[in-house]
């Protein structure tokens, strides 16, 4: 009870106190209410876009990349490159070195990823148009679902009551059951001879 006679005499002098200051200000013409608000325009996106086609145009300009595509978020950046599929394993790992010592100097382009693979690198140019379209959560959710569908081999669904984790395990239990049984017929044999 002293709680809420505390907190509503707290309540009625702050109230007190708003309504003498209003009563101040408006004797004073030149009092003026003003509300400033500052806006922060969020430039992420558009620094990472740019950033993204940065990356993308210095891997293009290494000899043997015909086609670069960066996507860039945060501090992450991917860039993958489209090389001719007649090259050699060994040639790629040297472009994509290549590439990896050309943006490993520049800062916007320290600590990102090479990667030749056509399959990621499309996966890649995907994500991008989905960027620059403003669903960059979606590009990179759907893309992982469609990387996790080729690497997840499709099951059967599980039926009920029946777990193959299981099976050896109820084998055994049936077998000690039928061994229980058999050991209790070969003493009641013996106790009647």
């Amino acid at each position: 009870m002293k709680k809420i006679a505390f907190i509503f005499i707290i309540l009625t002098l702050g109230a007190c106190g708003q309504t003498n200051q209003a009563k101040r200000d408006n004797g004073n013409p030149s009092l003026q209410n003003t509300r400033t608000e500052t806006y922060q325009r969020d430039n992420t996106r558009n620094s990472d876009e740019e950033r993204a086609n940065y990356l993308a145009g210095l891997a293009s300009d290494i000899p043997h990349v015909k086609n670069a595509t960066a996507v860039v978020a945060g501090d992450y950046a991917i860039i993958g490159i489209d090389v001719d599929k007649d090259l050699d394993r060994s040639k790629v790992g040297s472009i994509k070195y290549s590439v990896a010592e050309s943006i490993k100097h520049d800062p916007l382009g320290a600590g990102a990823v090479v990667v030749a693979d056509p399959d990621i690198n499309a996966r890649l140019k995907e994500i991008k148009d989905d960027m620059s379209k403003g669903r960059p959560i979606q590009g990179i959710i759907n893309e992982l679902a469609d990387i996790t569908g080729r690497l997840m081999p499709e099951l059967p669904p599980q039926e009920d009551n029946k777990n193959p984790q299981e099976a050896p395990q109820k084998q055994d239990r049936e077998m000690d059951n039928h061994d229980t049984r058999q050991i209790e017929k070969e003493q009641k044999k013996q106790t009647n001879e």
